[in-house]
């Protein structure tokens, strides 16, 4: 569950995964917890932090401090990335796949927080290898770090590039929504309209 973390409403956090560790001392057994915190705008920034405290609420605040100082840019194409993309961090791996408008996000818990405070809502993904949680954060946020617009391309390459599939998909989702919403608004307008009445004939 998403919990607001600036009173603008501009940055939100997700509590991933608390972790319960406990170290045998004279007296008994003394737990601590961890907590890891996804922190995102769900408008391109997304950053993760972890924390740890002998009390819960205070293990997530201090990772939701150290998410927000971890916030990176991430390169969206309307609601998808612009192309496939593969996070590694030790040993597992994440690939990120582009997909059509209204998909929505195909993952599993971990990574589907991190790319919905991300802002993406179209997403297909694959995790390889550990599926450790924290490994696969950081393979998720490496991933999206390797994320380039293809205007970012030419202008690196000195080349013109052609328009990829996702772009052409973008735009066609783009124009049916729009074609959409004004035959609706033309279909509103008509049945509001009153209609006229017939003279009667004298």
């Amino acid at each position: 569950m998403a919990e607001l973390l600036e009173e603008s409403g501009q940055l939100e956090s997700s509590t991933v995964k608390i972790m319960r560790t406990a170290a045998t001392v004279k007296g008994g057994r003394r737990f601590s917890f961890g907590a890891l915190v996804v922190v995102g705008d769900r408008n391109g920034r997304v950053g993760y932090g972890y924390g740890k405290s002998t009390e819960v609420p205070s293990a997530i605040e201090k990772a939701q401090k150290d998410g927000k100082r971890s916030l990176q840019n991430v390169s969206l194409m309307g609601g998808t990335i612009p192309h496939e993309v593969e996070g590694r961090f030790g040993a597992s791996r994440v690939r990120l796949i582009p997909a059509s408008p209204g998909t929505g996000v195909i993952a599993g818990g971990t990574v589907r927080a991190i790319l919905e405070m991300a802002g993406v809502t179209d997403c297909l993904t694959k995790c390889f290898g550990s599926t450790n949680q924290i490994n696969t954060v950081k393979a998720v946020i490496d991933g999206l770090g390797k994320l380039r617009m293809p205007a970012e391309v030419e202008k690196l390459r000195g080349v013109d590039l052609e328009k990829t599939v996702i772009e052409e998909r973008v735009e066609r989702s783009r124009k049916f929504m729009s074609s959409g919403s004004s035959s609706s608004t033309s279909v509103a307008t008509d049945e509001t309209k009153p209609s006229e009445e017939t003279p009667e004939a004298s």
